[in-house]
């Protein structure tokens, strides 16, 4: 019937272009997960600023990166210096963190932590640590230039690393058969409207006929 070959056809397509989407959006192991810088410093923000991919998480990949810090317009060192992150296409926000003039005398190191499952991320947390001791003396010059007051851009170290989540994300999964349902459901109606027509168009007919026979038939006394 031409009815069910367009219905097939319909939810094949359908069907595609889900997996389509799904697969597009994916991460892979060793795709640059992208990065967004925001600062703050007395009352004054910057816009978002693009961070450039040697200095962005890479999927599913635990490494060390020297990021640089601007120097914020109008910085007198008088308060402290913060900055806020976006990661990834899902655009997940990172609270604040303090970096420069933090209230301790030991340069700063970002920590990430960052979620997956297969291809996709989901979550991620950050904070402020002291940056360990046997680093700093490897690098003696991250330390000596992060408190030289002339010297800008400053240089953090941020730590990513990645933990792989293996439960089933269940909200995902009931809009996923939610979704099917649906769809499953229009077309059935479809389906049914199609094949019912001539029963339903019959059955108007009869139902005409009849009222039109019972007003012309008078009273009898």
């Amino acid at each position: 019937m031409a009815v069910d070959e367009a219905a097939a056809i319909f939810a094949a397509i359908s069907i595609m272009l889900l997996s389509m989407a799904s697969i597009s959006d994916a991460y892979r192991p060793g795709d640059i997960v992208p990065l967004n810088r925001m600062g703050q410093y007395h009352s004054s923000r910057t816009v978002w600023h693009d961070i450039v991919g040697r200095h962005c998480p890479i999927f599913g990949v635990n490494r060390e990166v020297l990021m640089p810090v601007p120097k914020p317009t109008g910085y007198t060192g008088a308060d402290p210096y913060k900055l806020a992150f976006q990661v990834g296409r899902e655009k997940f926000l990172l609270p604040w963190l303090y970096v420069v003039n933090r209230k301790s005398s030991e340069v700063p190191m970002i920590l990430m932590h960052l979620r997956y499952s297969g291809g996709d991320l989901l979550g991620i947390t950050a904070k402020v640590v002291d940056m360990p001791h046997h680093y700093v003396e490897i690098h003696p010059d991250i330390r000596k230039q992060f408190w030289d007051p002339q010297h800008w851009p400053k240089h953090v170290l941020v730590r990513y690393t990645w933990e792989e989540v293996s439960e089933i994300d269940v909200s995902s999964g009931f809009f996923v058969l939610f979704g099917s349902g649906l769809l499953l459901s229009v077309i059935l109606s479809i389906y049914i409207l199609q094949s019912s027509k001539e029963k339903i168009a019959r059955f108007v007919r009869e139902s005409v006929a009849e009222n039109n026979m019972a007003g012309g038939v008078g009273k009898v006394e």
